[in-house]
Parts: C-alpha cells; sequence; structure tokens
C-alpha cells in the first residue's frame, strides 16, 4: 500500500482533532509528525517504510519536547491557589506608609496569593518601617498582611 502525502496531511488533521477529545495533549503531537512527513514526502519520494520511520521519530521528538521542554516552561511559577501559609515570610517593598487606618502597601515582586500589592499593618513587636523597607510578611488578619521590618 502506497501512502501519498495528502493521506499524511489527513491523518495528522484528523490526529490533532481526536485531541480536542482527550486531556492528555498527546494526539497533537502525532497529528504534527503526520503532517511532517506528509510535506517531507510531499518533496521528496519515499518508501512506505522511510515515512513510517520518520513518523515514529518526528512525533516522539515533538511529544518529548513538549513534555520536557516547553510544558515546564508554561508552568504557574506564582502561588496563587495555594493556602495562606505559603505565604508567611515572603518579602516585599513598602510602597505606601501606614495612613490613619494603620493600613500600609506593601509590594512583592512574585504576585502572593494572586495578587502583587497587599494592604498591611505593622507587627507589634517590629521596628517602624519607611517608604521602600522591605517586609517580611508574619501573619494574615483577614485580607491584610501583619508584616516586620526585615532584619
Amino acid at each position: 500500500m502506497a501512502m501519498l502525502y495528502w493521506h499524511w496531511l489527513v491523518l495528522g488533521m484528523l490526529l490533532a482533532v481526536a485531541e480536542i477529545f482527550l486531556p492528555s495533549f498527546t494526539l497533537l503531537w502525532f497529528g504534527a509528525g503526520a503532517i511532517a512527513v506528509g510535506v517531507v514526502s510531499w518533496l521528496l519520494p519515499l518508501s512506505l517504510t522511510a515515512q513510517l520511520w520518520i513518523w515514529v521519530i518526528t512525533s516522539l521528538s515533538f511529544t518529548v519536547a513538549w513534555f520536557k521542554l516547553f510544558k515546564p516552561l508554561m508552568a504557574d511559577h506564582t502561588k496563587a491557589g495555594l493556602g495562606r501559609e505559603t505565604a508567611i515570610g515572603e518579602v516585599g517593598q513598602v510602597i505606601r506608609l501606614p495612613l490613619a487606618d494603620g493600613r500600609g502597601r506593601v509590594r512583592f515582586t512574585t504576585p502572593l496569593l494572586g495578587d502583587d500589592e497587599w494592604d498591611f499593618i505593622i507587627a507589634a513587636d517590629s521596628a517602624p518601617l519607611s517608604l521602600g523597607d522591605r517586609a517580611v510578611v508574619k501573619e494574615f488578619s483577614g485580607n491584610t498582611l501583619i508584616v516586620a521590618a526585615l532584619k
């Protein structure tokens, strides 16, 4: 049986469409491999054995590249969605001193529980804070952080 280039292109598209129904995100790469074989066999006449080897190698290469190289780069490195305990000990910079209500504003370089700026109150055992000082999270009081000056 001879596989023409358009057979590979159709197979690749069918595999890519089938990915919609599967949560694994792997059929897409086998479809991409089939499309790659379709393009190569359009440019060069290849035997069925060579086409199958190219499909296997490109499909596995695409799959490994996705799971080992690209997917980890797309991971959410923020601490959004994690418990409040993970925020204890994080360090931010004071961007607004406490006002009359006793609350200031601190900014973190990495979002903390989904936000990079938080209201804060100064812990009782803390040294006074100035604008631009670094403050460490000691505890939570509702949606307000209790911070202390970083020593």
